[in-house]
């Protein structure tokens, strides 16, 4: 090995351990409320050379319907009909300029059209629906690789900025008996967007292990200042003094992250990768306070996925399958805590798995031999 490839493979080597140590310290997330653009290296490429386009578009599906609190599953809900269930269906159009070997400008519009059921949200009797569609948050992020494109690996760093374009109040009709219907914001979990600006902050790295094979990571953090955005949970009742009390009243402006981390084999045309990602809302934000209903906690989950290219389009696949959920407790769990003696938490909706696909298709100059894409294991 010549010494300035030694060089690049510690600087790269030291990288990747402070990443992967950061992403162990990371906890969160639950009918966890992450929005949309937290998919990380949306439309990027750590071996693109030359400039030109890129546009993409990738569609994501997924049930959630399993309650825990805290590791705990709570079984009886799905045996007793009593759990609130999420069909998601999420697409996410991206457009990517890239400047030079190094420097490159993402643009994501995510859009979205989601089915909630439940009892306890209509009549507690009967199972009824709301449902919210539209245009979520868009993100605009800068990206810049530490290292001229070359066989061994890479580091990008990016830096963007996420727009509340997104309906943080979207209302639909909860049913109360056969004549009586309220309309009210609907569920957190299904807001198109969350009313906040938002600062994204990401890492993403690719370094070559043996011929073929090599490792990836990614690393992503959405810092949301703003406390609350207004939206009241009340469900078009007036809100509850324990809810007023408690700062349950409206919706909390959270925090998001997600990491990931596993190897891709090249086969030809064919990537085929496996990893583990986390992801999820903090019980806390970084920056501002943390008042207002929010369910954080975290998914962990296996990431299997296989990607194809053909001529300037990149076909990419994947099928995130939860090992590991946990709802921590939230600024009301915590203060009801403290007030009680008694250690309380809610319960959240998980998924088992997502189903997600999309296509990239690349025009200009700009030539490209290995994708890295990223993707959601969401829960709801």
């Amino acid at each position: 090995m010549k010494p300035n490839q030694f060089l690049l493979v510690k600087q790269f080597a030291f990288v990747i351990i402070a990443v992967v140590l950061y992403s162990n310290t990371m906890t969160a997330q639950g009918c966890i409320a992450i929005r949309n653009p937290i998919s990380s290296c949306t439309g990027t490429n750590l071996s693109t050379t030359g400039s030109g386009w890129q546009i993409s578009a990738s569609y994501r599906y997924f049930k959630s319907f399993r309650h825990y609190r805290g590791k705990e599953e709570e079984e009886e809900r799905v045996e007793l009909g009593t759990d609130v269930r999420n069909y998601t269906n999420l697409l996410d159009l991206g457009v990517n300029r890239q400047f030079n070997d190094r420097w490159s400008l993402a643009v994501t519009l995510p859009l979205q059209s989601i089915r909630r059921t439940s009892l306890y949200e209509h009549d507690r009797k009967s199972r009824h629906e709301t449902a919210s569609n539209g245009i979520g948050d868009v993100r605009i992020s800068v990206y810049s690789t530490l290292f001229k494109p070359n066989s061994i690996g890479n580091i990008q760093l990016g830096l963007g900025i996420k727009l509340p374009t997104g309906d943080y109040g979207y209302k639909d009709y909860f049913y109360k008996d056969d004549t009586t219907y309220l309309l009210a914001p609907v569920d957190q979990s299904i807001q198109p967007g969350d009313g906040g600006t938002g600062v994204s902050l990401e890492i993403n790295a690719s370094l070559k292990v043996y011929k073929n094979l090599r490792f990836y990571t990614n690393g992503y953090y959405l810092l949301n200042p703003r406390n609350v955005n207004g939206t009241s949970t009340a469900r078009g009742s007036a809100p509850s003094a324990s809810a007023i009390k408690y700062r349950t009243d409206v919706m909390s402006v959270a925090d998001q992250y997600s990491a990931r981390a596993g190897f891709n084999y090249t086969v030809h045309r064919f990537v085929f990768g496996a990893g583990l990602r986390i992801e999820g809302v903090p019980s806390e934000d970084l920056a501002g306070e943390s008042d207002g209903f929010r369910r954080p906690g975290y998914t962990l989950g296996l990431e299997p996925s296989v990607s194809y290219t053909w001529k300037d389009y990149d076909f990419f696949a994947t099928v995130p399958y939860a090992l590991a959920r946990n709802r921590v407790q939230n600024t009301s769990d915590k203060l009801r805590s403290k007030d009680s003696g008694t250690y309380t938490i809610g319960d959240a909706a998980f998924a088992d798995y997502s189903i997600n696909f999309g296509v990239a298709y690349r025009f200009g100059n700009s030539s490209s031999t290995m994708m890295n894409h990223s993707h959601d294991l969401e829960m709801k």
